[in-house]
Order: structure tokens, then C-alpha cells, then sequence
């Protein structure tokens, strides 16, 4: 039962996604595939925080989120679950062979969880690894995990559990080069320039990849649409603006399955004055046009929302949407909980954190401006701006998080001990803990988004943080590369598609 529920609050994350081309009939190996698709944020998996777009080529995880968004077997063949929904039993796929030519074992998948249990804090499964009794491992091609307690979004969050070999460098420490069970051997990464790879030839999906290698540029780049026309890309990322004219230019069009959250963010681990005061951040809430915000960011694709899921999704409230005050702009609200808070705008010069091509960042900023407050817009890339939001040195920061495989990775990151929690400001609040909590530790999905409503309005209620909306994440493909679908969430590979199915016209 856990699990077909577990499925659902998957699949009910989907998000619109437009039909891929029509797969190709007969594959040619070879060539190299070029791609803009995302960064790296660590050469040591299990302690990730950031995009997972990059690791999944590499190394491979229990199971693996769909195009449709629900959670399907890749090192498990299958799995069963106990009536009492705490003994989650995995029979592991036959053969399957790590980059250094040893064959995985369920000892070795123990290992790697038993890792990130006891050395991983702050990760993307520490959550998950709390609620762990013991790991079994019947037999070599058997792998149980016991629960304290119900845990709903296990099998979802699996499809980040990498399995890398115990013989991979720095394993003690920090990884400093993982052997995984992928379709492509870890090769070289020069963090915001490249990363590579080249063809497993005992990959365990007889027949895969078709390319001899993939090089992933990493670098911080706004606009990827002239770089594909050139060639220099086979494929790429792109923003939503330049859809109508790659099409034209013959490029293949496909989206996630899910959507990115568009949200402002304040300094909640260590707020300073004015934003210490609650009816401040208020004040800046009428401030924000989200209508606006939202056409900036995503033009006629940006879907304005106060919720960290867009309408359709299972765990949307429409109540909560409507009943919003701040769904329009309030310049003279905003201006009045400012006086009456005592609050003299001109006396503070805030510090905003961006991501470098941020869209939405000028119109924050202006918007603060208007209320007379002074503005440092600090632009970063990728990794820099992880770094200084996780100093706390900052204000505000208007940012956006990728598709989640399932609504608790929305929810982690405002945990006390969420992954990577700068992001949303660090908050530390117990309640909301709590209710979080009580969200992924019952069975019943009903009573699950009860709480986890009850967690976001709190959140709005404190404004730890503003949501602002969804918005699709687009691809564009070369017409020289065949069977290239793009899944659910930003990973270039999955058990249905992905980049080892990829093949090059000659």
C-alpha cells in the first residue's frame, strides 16, 4: 500500500511537459556527446546539497524517478514493502558491475548507506537515515532496510542514494574520485569549466550507451541557444525565451516533468534589523508582484503561485491560493506596516544574493527601492552563491529550486537540519519541524498533505519565505541526436531515458 502511495504523491509532482520526438529505429554507436545541462557541486556523492543533474551518468542509485515522475527500479530489479510499511526489501539486479570491474554486492550497497548514515550530515538522505533500525543483507543480491517508523518518501529519495565502490578514493574522508556502476566512467571535472566521460564497456544494460563519451560544459553560462546553433552543444538547457526560435531552427523541444519554484527567501538562521521583525518581511511580501515576477522570469510559460507546487499538483491548495493577500502588489500597505513598525527604509542598505543571469533579482531589488531602502545586489555563480548563503551575511535572496522527485524534497531544506538550508535562510523552528514530520511519517497521503499545509502556512504565516510560482524547464536537442528524452527532474540519466540511450547521427 506504501508504496502505490508513494508512487502517486510522485506522480502527482508532474508538471505540463511537451511530447518528445519520436524515438529512432536503429541506433549508431559512437561520437561524443557535447551538453550544457547543469553543474557539479562535489566529486563525493553522498554528500551532495545541490543540482543532481551530473552524478546519475556516473553513479547509480537503488531506484529511479521516471519521465512520469514515479520512483521505477535501476540497481533494484524490485522491491517488495511489509504490511506495517517499515521493512522495505530490495532484490538487486544480477551482474551489475562498478567502473573498476567488480561486481556489486549487497554488502557494497550496505556500505554506501551505512556512509552516508554515519558520515553525511546535512545531506539529502539524513532525514531519511534517521528513521533507519538496521540494514540487512540476507544474501548478495538482497538489500533490507529496516524503519523505526513509517517513512513515505523513502523510495523516491533513493533516487538519490548513489552507489559508489568502498574502494573509491577518500572513501574514509571525501570522495576525491567515485566508482560508480553507470553507463560512463567519472573521467576528469574542472569545477565551472568541464566534466567528462567516457563509455562503460561493461555497462549492465546490454547495448548501452551508444556514445564513446560525454563532456558536460559547467560552466556559468545565461543563454546556451547561440552555442547550440554554432554546434558547439548537442544539446542544452535553455531559457524559455528561446524555444520558438530553436525550433525554427529545427532543434527538438522537451521539458522535465516537473516544474522549478520561484521564491524570495530571507535571512532566517540570522536575521538582521529590519528583517528580524516579522511585519517587515510582511511589508515586503505587498511589495513583490508576482504576476510580474513570474512573466519575467518564464514569459507566458511562468505560472504565478504562493506554493512550492503549482495548480494541478496533488498537495495545491486552491483555498490557500485565493485567499492570498498578496496576490497583487500593495505599494502604500507596504509603506504604512513600515512606518508603523517604526522602520525608516533609507537607514538600511540591504545585501542581496543572486545567481549570476538571475531575472528576477532587478525586480526585487527595484521593488525594495521603492520602499526606500538601499540595495548591494550580490551576483555569484553557481557554487559561490551556496557558499555565501550558507555564511549568512546577507538579506535576501530571490532564487529558485529545480523538480523534485517528491514533495518532501520541497519541504527538507526548511528543516532545521534540511540539506543545503541557505537557500531558505537557515530556518530553525521546531514546529515546523514537527509538522513535517508528522507529513512523511504517516501512511495515509490524505493526512500527509494535511501537514505539510499546515508546515507551508506557517511558513507563510512567519514569512521565512515568499513564493512567487512555477515554472517548466526546457531542453533543446540537436536533430543529429536521436532517443535523447529529458526526465521528470534535471538528471541526465534514468532507468527510461536519458543520455546512455542517446545516440549521433553519422
Amino acid at each position: 500500500m506504501i508504496k502505490t502511495l508513494v508512487s502517486l504523491a510522485a506522480a502527482l509532482m508532474i508538471g505540463a511537459a511537451a511530447p518528445a520526438a519520436a524515438l529512432a529505429a536503429e541506433p549508431v554507436d559512437g561520437g561524443t556527446l557535447r551538453l550544457f545541462w547543469g553543474t557539479l557541486d562535489t566529486t563525493d556523492f553522498h554528500r551532495h546539497t545541490g543540482t543532481i543533474s551530473l552524478t546519475h551518468p556516473f553513479a547509480e542509485t537503488l531506484t529511479s524517478i521516471s519521465k512520469d515522475g514515479s520512483p521505477k527500479g535501476l540497481l533494484a530489479e524490485s522491491w517488495t514493502v511489509s504490511e506495517d510499511a517499515r521493512v522495505y526489501t530490495f532484490k538487486l539486479r544480477e551482474g551489475v558491475k562498478f567502473h573498476n570491474g567488480r561486481v556489486m554486492t549487497a554488502e557494497d550497497v550496505k556500505k554506501n548507506f551505512e556512509r552516508i548514515r554515519d558520515k553525511v550530515k546535512g545531506g539529502w538522505l539524513t532525514t531519511a537515515m534517521a528513521q533507519v533500525e538496521a540494514f540487512e543483507t540476507p544474501d548478495e543480491h538482497t538489500f533490507v532496510i529496516r524503519l523505526k517508523a513509517p517513512f513515505g518518501p523513502l523510495l523516491n529519495l533513493l533516487a538519490e542514494g548513489w552507489i559508489l565502490a568502498p574502494e573509491s578514493p577518500g572513501w574514509d574522508d571525501v570522495i576525491t574520485h567515485p566508482i560508480g556502476t553507470g553507463p560512463f566512467t567519472f573521467d576528469s571535472w574542472t569545477p565551472q569549466l568541464s566534466l567528462k566521460g567516457t563509455r562503460f564497456k561493461d555497462y549492465w544494460m546490454k547495448g548501452l550507451p551508444h556514445v564513446d563519451a560525454v563532456e558536460f560544459d559547467v560552466r556559468e553560462v545565461a543563454d546556451a541557444s547561440l552555442a547550440l546553433r554554432a554546434g558547439d552543444y548537442d544539446a542544452a538547457a535553455i531559457p524559455l525565451n528561446k524555444i520558438a526560435t530553436l525550433e525554427k531552427a529545427g532543434f527538438t523541444i522537451d521539458f522535465q516533468g516537473g516544474t522549478s519554484w520561484e521564491f524570495v527567501s530571507f535571512n532566517n538562521r540570522k536575521p538582521r534589523p529590519p528583517f528580524d521583525k516579522v511585519r517587515v518581511r510582511e511589508a515586503v511580501a505587498y511589495a513583490l508582484d508576482r504576476k510580474e515576477l513570474m512573466a519575467i522570469e518564464a514569459g507566458r510559460y511562468g505560472a504565478p503561485g504562493n506554493q512550492p507546487v503549482g495548480e494541478g499538483n496533488y498537495f495545491y491548495d486552491a483555498d490557500m491560493a485565493a485567499n492570498d493577500k498578496h496576490n497583487a502588489p500593495d505599494l502604500e500597505r507596504a509603506k504604512a506596516i513600515l512606518k508603523e513598525e517604526g522602520v525608516t527604509p533609507s537607514d538600511y542598505t540591504l545585501t542581496l544574493v543572486s545567481t549570476v543571469g538571475s531575472r528576477s533579482a532587478g525586480p526585487v531589488g527595484q521593488a525594495l527601492r521603492a520602499l526606500g531602502f538601499g540595495v548591494d545586489n550580490r551576483q555569484y555563480d553557481d557554487l559561490g552563491y551556496q557558499r555565501a548563503l550558507s555564511e549568512y551575511d546577507w538579506d535576501i535572496f530571490p532564487g529558485g529550486s529545480g523538480a523534485r522527485a517528491d514533495i518532501f524534497l520541497r519541504y527538507v531544506r526548511l528543516m532545521s537540519d534540511g540539506p543545503n538550508p541557505g537557500l531558505w535562510g537557515g530556518i530553525q523552528d521546531p514546529e515546523l519541524d514537527a509538522l513535517i514530520e508528522a507529513a512523511i511519517s504517516t501512511p495515509s497521503l490524505e493526512e500527509s498533505r494535511a501537514d505539510y499545509l499546515k508546515a507551508w502556512q506557517r511558513v507563510m504565516d512567519h514569512y521565512y519565505t515568499i513564493g512567487l510560482g512555477q515554472q517548466p524547464n526546457a531542453y533543446a536537442i540537436s536533430p543529429k541526436v536521436h532517443d535523447l528524452t529529458i526526465g521528470f527532474n534535471a538528471s541526465a540519466h534514468r532507468v527510461d531515458g536519458g543520455i546512455a540511450f542517446a545516440w549521433i547521427e553519422k
